[in-house]
């Protein structure tokens, strides 16, 4: 059988390949209501719905930001969420060129029989929500899976499973009209070795592919979003250009031409870390039949929230830091980053076992 060829099939092509222009990239503001709780905690703010909707705002409302970004992933509330002038962000998003996105996961759950390994929920009622986010003018969907890296792991078992949930949830975003980004994480914990990280990348992402193509999905409407081949985080750092080299190396042997573009995770890393380790990429001369690009959350953010502190009169500072740090993506997707953006963002943000 063919590929998705359904009503929405031009459309998730035009969708992704707009997502995937060069010079612009995601920012990922889908924390849940946990995991946007301890954000706002780390700042010393209550975790209720004004203080969320606050952030969200300041985020989407920063001036010119849409030069530099071409779509963003939102948490269900978020969706239906409106500026203090009521506007809704969707229209906000719209209006300045930025495609809205949806979280549709419902997290991960342990994969039983194994070591602690993972597999993603979400599939009750996920056809009848992708069709409701569309109509509320989401046009692209996230959903993430992770993996480890240990002694024994990934297990076959746990590849498998999360390969075939991807693709799955992947088929039921296209004949809903929302492009999926397939996520399938490995998370940086441990002290690998950037070699032991490439090996681990590689054959996930051949079992997505392979899943992918045997449940129809159309490769032209979808992205990636992976994780960046690095050493593990209790190992020694390497270098951007040895990142770059070993991630696009990995992508070369398994991710299709006909996906229009890649959209990295910045997995724990500071945010010049993942905008020097991106830029990297973009830089190396090889072939790259896709765009490289990102999709960071704590990476745009985590300035932007220290700047802010819940308090309105740093509005503007903090759009100001987001309009620094989007702009260095910006530039780090065309190979073009010159250096620190702003003298900060050197902080890593890893956090063991990350959950969102």
């Amino acid at each position: 059988m063919a590929p998705y060829s359904g009503k929405y099939a031009e459309e998730l092509q035009a969708t992704a390949k707009y997502i995937a222009t060069p010079g612009k990239g995601i920012l990922a503001a889908d924390e849940s209501t946990g995991t946007i709780g301890k954000r706002l905690s780390s700042i010393k703010v209550e975790n209720v719905e004004a203080n969320r909707q606050a952030l969200r705002e300041l985020l989407f409302t920063t001036p010119g930001v849409g030069e530099f970004l071409s779509g963003v992933i939102l948490f269900e509330e978020t969706l239906y969420q409106k500026t203090a002038d009521g506007k809704p962000f969707v229209d906000v998003m719209k209006e300045n060129g930025i495609i809205p996105g949806i979280k549709v996961d419902k997290g991960t759950i342990n994969l039983w029989g194994t070591n602690g390994e993972t597999t993603t929920q979400g599939f009750d009622d996920l056809h009848k929500r992708c069709a409701a986010y569309y109509d509320a003018g989401a046009r692209f969907a996230k959903w993430r899976a992770v993996l480890k890296i240990g002694e024994l792991e990934p297990t076959e078992l746990a590849i498998q499973q999360n390969a075939q949930g991807l693709a799955r949830y992947a088929i039921i975003c296209q004949e809903n009209g929302l492009v999926p980004i397939v996520e399938p994480e490995i998370l940086v914990d441990g002290s690998h070795s950037i070699d032991k990280c490439a090996e681990v990348t590689e054959k996930v992402l051949a079992a997505c592919y392979k899943a992918l193509n045997d449940q129809h999905v159309l490769l032209e409407g979808t992205l990636l979003k992976p994780n960046m081949v690095t050493p593990g985080s209790d190992a020694e750092k390497v270098a951007p250009e040895v990142v770059a080299k070993y991630t696009v190396r990995t992508l070369q042997r398994t991710v299709p031409p006909a996906v229009p573009g890649i959209v990295f995770l910045s997995g724990g890393q500071s945010e010049e870390e993942a905008t020097q380790n991106l830029n990297a990429m973009n830089a190396l001369k090889t072939t790259k039949p896709w765009a490289l690009s990102f999709s960071f959350g704590r990476a745009l953010q985590a300035t932007v929230l220290k700047t802010w502190g819940g308090k309105k009169e740093n509005v503007k500072a903090a759009q100001d830091a987001l309009h620094v740090r989007a702009k260095a993506n910006s530039e780090a997707t065309l190979g073009t980053y010159g250096g620190n953006a702003s003298g900060e963002g050197t902080e890593s943000l890893h956090v063991k076992n990350y959950v969102y």
